[in-house]
C-alpha cells in the first residue's frame, strides 16, 4: 500500500514533470511505515472494498463482491480519528486554499503542485486531467471529494458503528457510552450495541445496561473463550448469536432507530446537540467569522457547525439536559 499510491504519483509526474524527475529516485520498497499511518491506510483498504469516494486509481476486484464489510480498527481512538479525518481535512484544505490564493508564495508553487495532484487523483489513469483547468476548479474538485468521504461516513445507510461493552462491569459501560458521544462528534452513526461478558448479568442489570443506550438496539454476544475448542454450530445456532445478527443490517435495508445528532430551533433562536457520555464541563464551544459558525469541542474530537441564517448570532447560554447540550443564541 505504500507502492501503489507512489507508482501513481511517480505516472503523474512523469506527465507534468513537477519534480522533474526527482521523483524517480525513490524506491516505494526501501520506505518503512511510520506511527499514524496505519489508519491512512486502513482507509485506504476501505476504499477498495466499499469505494466512498469513487477514485478509479482505488478500485479494485474487491468492490461490490460483499454484502457487508466489518471493519475492527487499530483502536477506537485511531477508528474515530479515521472516521473524522475527511471532514477535518476540508478544513485544512480551505485554508492551504486561502494561502495558496492570497500569498506570493503560493500564487508561485500553488498551481503546480495542483496540477500534480489532479493527474495523481485522475480517473482517466492515461492522460491529464489538468489541461488548462483553472486552480479555483481543482481546488473545488478537492473539496468535494472530501466532502463525498465525510458524507458516506455520515450516512447510516452506507456506513454504521457498532459499541462493544460488558455489561457487568459499569466501567466498560460508561467508556461505551462516552464512545458513543465520541462517534457523533467524528461525523458517523451508532447503529447498535453488542453485550458480551464472562459472567451471566442479572435481568435487572441487563434492562439497566438497556436503557442506558436507548434508543439504540442492544443484543448479546456469546462469551468465546480464549484457548478453547470452538462448536461453531453451536455458537451460531444459540439465541444471542441471533439476536447479534439481527442487528446487522441488510444490504440497502433502511436503517432503524436514527438519532439526530443536531436540531435547530429558529422560534426559540436555539441549538441542540445530542451528546451522550458527556457532561456540561466536558464541552467546548468557540465560535468565529462572525458568528456563523460554532465549533464544538469534546472527546478528543473537534466539529463545525453551520448555522442558519436566522439563528445565527453569539452563544448566549448553555445547558445540559436529557443527554444533550441547549445552546441559546442571542
Amino acid at each position: 500500500m505504500l507502492v501503489e499510491p507512489l507508482k501513481q504519483l511517480k505516472k503523474a509526474d512523469a506527465r507534468v514533470n513537477i519534480t522533474q524527475r526527482a521523483l524517480e529516485g525513490i524506491v516505494g520498497e526501501e520506505l518503512g511505515v511510520l506511527p499514524g499511518m496505519d489508519s491512512i491506510f486502513s482507509a485506504f483498504a476501505i476504499e477498495k472494498f466499499v469505494g466512498f469516494l469513487g477514485v478509479k486509481a482505488f478500485e479494485s476486484k474487491y468492490k461490490d463482491k460483499f454484502d457487508v464489510i466489518v471493519y475492527d480498527g487499530v483502536s477506537t481512538e485511531e477508528t474515530l480519528r479515521m472516521m473524522s479525518a475527511a471532514n477535518s481535512s476540508r478544513l485544512y484544505i480551505k485554508h492551504l486554499r486561502s494561502v495558496a490564493e492570497n500569498t506570493d508564495i503560493g500564487r508561485l508553487i500553488g498551481p503546480s503542485l495542483l496540477s500534480l495532484v489532479d493527474e495523481a487523483m485522475s480517473e482517466s489513469g492515461s492522460s491529464s486531467s489538468f489541461n488548462g483547468r483553472l486552480s479555483t476548479e481543482i481546488w473545488e474538485s478537492l473539496e468535494k471529494l472530501l466532502e463525498k468521504g465525510a458524507s458516506a461516513f455520515a450516512n447510516p445507510q452506507k456506513f454504521g458503528c457498532y459499541i462493544v461493552a460488558d455489561p457487568c462491569n459499569p466501567i466498560s459501560v460508561s467508556t461505551a457510552l462516552r464512545y458513543w458521544g465520541c462517534t457523533i462528534q467524528a461525523g458517523a452513526h451508532v447503529s447498535g450495541v453488542f453485550g458480551i461478558s464472562s459472567q451471566q448479568p442479572s435481568s435487572e442489570l441487563m434492562e439497566g445496561v438497556k436503557r442506558s443506550f436507548s434508543p439504540l438496539p442492544f443484543a448479546s454476544v456469546p462469551n468465546i473463550p480464549y484457548h478453547s475448542t470452538l462448536d461453531w454450530d453451536q455458537i451460531i445456532s444459540s439465541t444471542q448469536s441471533k439476536d447479534a445478527v439481527s442487528l446487522l443490517p441488510l444490504p440497502k435495508e433502511k436503517p432503524k432507530n436514527v438519532i439526530s445528532s443536531v436540531k435547530f430551533d429558529p422560534s426559540k433562536r436555539c441549538i441542540v446537540l445530542f451528546m451522550p457520555g458527556f457532561d456540561k464541563s466536558e464541552i467546548k464551544l468557540y465560535q468565529y467569522r462572525g458568528g456563523s459558525e460554532l465549533v464544538v469541542e469534546a472527546g478528543d474530537q473537534r466539529r463545525v457547525i453551520r448555522l442558519p441564517r436566522e439563528i445565527q448570532g453569539k452563544v448566549g447560554g448553555a445547558k445540559f439536559t436529557d443527554r444533550s447540550l441547549v445552546i441559546t443564541l442571542k
